[in-house]
């Protein structure tokens, strides 16, 4: 952990950095697989949508050994349609059945209590309206939209319109992701889904705005220097939050992971699907997209600014210059050491030839 906290303070202050921004078409490419394959599990498969969206009956049992292959069976003999059979805690099994006439659930409930050999009373019918399952679905797609439109409001005022336009592109991919995975596996689409869903987009949104506040801030005066391009920058913002990034996505996939895996899979309590597999694929696709999404597709729109494209003309041109000085200086200095190199050393004592009539006229010292 030490170490791991180190190298979040070296990437924070800049001294070692990943390119992100620079491998984007990378980022880009597998991104573009995953919404195509999301894309084509919604197109190919759909969307198992329970019954609060379709409209149907569900029906619970007391403790039984009918297993779940058979008590599917019994359902879609006694109703006609196809059931969706989860197993409870104590034995007992949850029956749903979406599509059927809510008027048939008596007649329904008298075929599973004679088939588990059961009373009827014991038996416990929930029934939803399909106009009541219409009206749900309507409020759901309203509420994403609004939610949509709001996030876009707020981060134009709050940032820019480039920046509101990547965090939509990163919040639609995120969901396409979402809703493709709940197609391949076949998870039931219920209001929990919905709630897991504008979680994570939350979620989502939150790791963008950090990001797109670094960069915010790191980019006020940007067209008064010639050092750094916007590009540069964008890919220290995000270096400088990846840990951040990080941590806070794997602390929050732990508790969403132990519902999806512990309670849904091995405690065999099904309800826990629906909302925790959209809370964990989510935050992971959250997580990436504010990453490999977001920022580099914010560098992408500022590029072709005027200004920023005359920035980084100028940045690519000190560094040109500055580069031809160096080797300039160090070609001189080449040659400056190869003509000392030449010069011949002086070797041994050196010898002065004595000057002639050396104490001519000086006294001679003797005492007279």
């Amino acid at each position: 952990m030490s170490k791991l906290g180190n190298l979040g303070a070296r990437l924070h202050r800049g001294e070692i950095s990943y390119d992100f921004i620079g491998h984007r078409k990378i980022w880009y490419g597998i991104s573009i697989l995953i919404t195509i394959t999301a894309i084509l599990g919604l197109a190919v498969r759909g969307l198992n949508m329970g019954i609060d969206f379709q409209g149907g009956a569900v029906f619970t049992t007391p403790a039984t050994s009918v297993s779940v292959s058979q008590a599917e069976e019994y359902a879609k003999d006694a109703s006609g349609h196809d059931a969706v059979v989860q197993k409870l805690g104590d034995n007992k099994l949850r029956i749903q059945i979406a599509g059927m006439d809510t008027q048939q659930s008596d007649k329904i409930k008298a075929e599973l209590a004679q088939d588990f050999k059961v009373d009827k009373e014991s038996i416990a019918a929930d029934l939803v309206g399909p106009s009541w399952g219409d009206q749900i679905a309507n409020k759901a797609w309203q509420g994403l939209a609004i939610f949509m439109i709001l996030v876009v409001i707020y981060l134009a005022i709050a940032f820019e319109w480039r920046m509101a336009v990547a965090a939509l592109v990163a919040l639609i991919h995120d969901i396409t992701i979402t809703t493709g995975i709940y197609a391949l596996v076949g998870f039931e689409v219920t209001p929990g889904t919905v709630i897991g869903l504008l979680t994570i987009l939350g979620y989502s949104l939150y790791d963008t705005v950090v990001v797109f506040d670094s960069l915010k801030e790191q980019t006020k005066d940007i067209t008064k220097q010639t050092k750094v391009t916007y590009s540069e920058v964008a890919n220290r913002s995000i270096n400088g939050t990846l840990v951040r990034s990080i941590n806070t996505t794997v602390v929050a996939l732990l508790p969403v992971a132990g519902l999806l895996f512990i309670g849904g899979g091995f405690l065999g309590a099904g309800t826990l699907n629906d909302i925790s597999l959209s809370l964990f694929v989510g935050l992971a696709a959250g997580a990436y997209s504010s990453i490999f999404i977001a920022t580099p597709l914010v560098a992408d729109l500022k590029e072709r600014e005027p200004q920023i494209k005359a920035l980084r003309k100028r940045v690519l041109a000190k560094r040109a210059q500055a580069a031809s000085e160096e080797e300039l200086v160090e070609a001189r200095t080449g040659g400056a050491g190869e003509a000392e190199d030449a010069t011949p050393a002086v070797v041994g004592p050196r010898h002065q030839p004595a000057a002639r009539g050396r104490g001519r006229g000086r006294p001679s010292g003797k005492r007279r």
